[in-house]
């Protein structure tokens, strides 16, 4: 990617892998952005979603018209920097209104080089998108947007796919850090300590445990066994993450490895893939993945539906029917426990014989909605479980 400065009048292009072209305006930074075409249809937090981690090498693409509304804030930023690749809206406002707005989504964009382009009909692209799939795409303006249109789908064409990427040791943490109950409101002592494996995790996340009264030990990628037991947590927990989780083997050998111990395990995302993965489960990619605040799912144990935030592209082959033995039979029954209501794709994975389980979405849900917390308290349960039965 190369960036500079900009303005709202310069130039820009989107193009697709299979030559479909938009031509509107820069927004963000001036240069060229390559990546996977996705669309997220949330109407409201986008500020969450640019700067979650799940969404690098990716172009987004925002259903909602409307974007930059509300401007951007340093309390609503879901990791350490944006991580999108490129950003394609329709329109952009032309100045913030809301009383917690620090700056503006354009000069956030720009200061942070990423390269946009809005005034494009964004309804367009996401039926392209709905009816061809995902795709590689990219964004010029400025000079780039100047060069021919087959020079620039040759450039678009010749980058790497999706598939078969790996991407969580390019967003995870260098280092350890904990996060404390006492700084979210807890009172008392910590009732249990979790490590949690940041593959691409939101902030949030770990504060939703800490509200909880649990201490959250948050480990790069690359963290082992040793690492995890050194710390003697009461629960292992695998967050979201962005590439293919097939390339994700070191982190499929550790959860094995985890699970064998019978500590209690919970994942959202790339670690219900993981755990899928574990159990002995092949994943596959979708057509157009599932991205946005207003996706339904059932939750089959209690048959309730829960409007979930999720942002995903890759997902778990395992037998709607069940339960049935996991293909890795040392660890029992496995049973899907939650199933998209647009599709049925797995969204959740419980485990019978061990303590473990897992979603594909995003109880944390930073922006909303909260359909999902009481993942967080079934986690919590489970932990206590598992330590009374220890203490007999």
């Amino acid at each position: 990617m190369t960036v500079s400065t900009t303005s709202a009048s310069t130039a820009a292009v989107l193009m697709l892998e299979d030559g479909r072209t938009f031509r509107g305006r820069s927004y963000g930074a001036e240069g060229r952005a390559l990546g996977e075409a996705v669309f997220a249809t949330g109407m409201t937090g986008y500020q969450e979603t640019i700067t979650d981690p799940s969404y690098a090498r990716q172009l987004v693409v925002q259903t909602a018209p409307h974007i930059g509304n509300t401007g951007v804030n340093t309390d609503d930023a879901e990791s350490r920097r944006i991580w999108v690749a490129g950003y394609i809206v329709r329109d952009a406002a032309r100045r913030p209104s809301n009383w917690r707005s620090e700056r503006t989504l354009d000069e956030e964009l720009a200061a942070q080089g990423v390269v946009g382009i809005s005034g494009v009909d964004t309804r367009a692209v996401t039926r392209h998108l709905r009816e061809r799939g995902a795709m590689k795409a990219g964004i010029f303006s400025g000079a780039e947007a100047a060069r021919p249109d087959a020079e620039l789908l040759a450039e678009v064409q010749s980058q790497e796919s999706m598939a078969g990427v790996r991407l969580a040791e390019e967003v995870s943490v260098e280092a350890s850090y904990v996060i404390e109950p006492k700084d979210h409101g807890w009172q008392g002592e910590p009732r249990f300590t979790v490590a949690a494996l940041d593959l691409g995790i939101k902030s949030m996340t770990p504060v939703r445990f800490a509200e909880r009264g649990v201490r959250v030990h948050v480990l790069p990628a690359s963290a082992s066994l040793a690492d995890i037991t050194a710390l003697n947590a009461d629960g292992v927990f695998m967050s979201n993450g962005p590439g293919d989780p097939a390339t994700a083997d070191d982190q499929v050998k550790l959860l094995r490895d985890v699970l064998d111990t019978g500590t209690p395990f919970f994942g959202i995302c790339f670690g219900n893939q993981i755990l899928g993965r574990a159990l002995g489960f092949g994943t596959y990619k979708l057509p157009y993945g599932h991205r946005g605040i207003n996706q339904p799912v059932l939750d089959r144990r209690t048959g309730k539906v829960e409007i979930t935030s999720q942002n995903h592209g890759f997902a778990v082959d395992a037998p709607l029917d069940g339960p049935v033995t996991a293909p890795e039979s040392r660890f029992g029954q496995v049973e899907v426990s939650h199933v998209s209501l647009n599709d049925n794709v797995v969204e959740g994975l419980a485990c019978l014989d061990i303590p473990a389980f897992s979603v594909q979405y995003h109880p944390e849900a930073a922006a909303g909605p909260h359909d999902s917390a009481y993942l967080f308290d079934r986690f919590v349960d489970l932990m206590a479980s598992s330590k009374n039965k220890e203490s007999r």
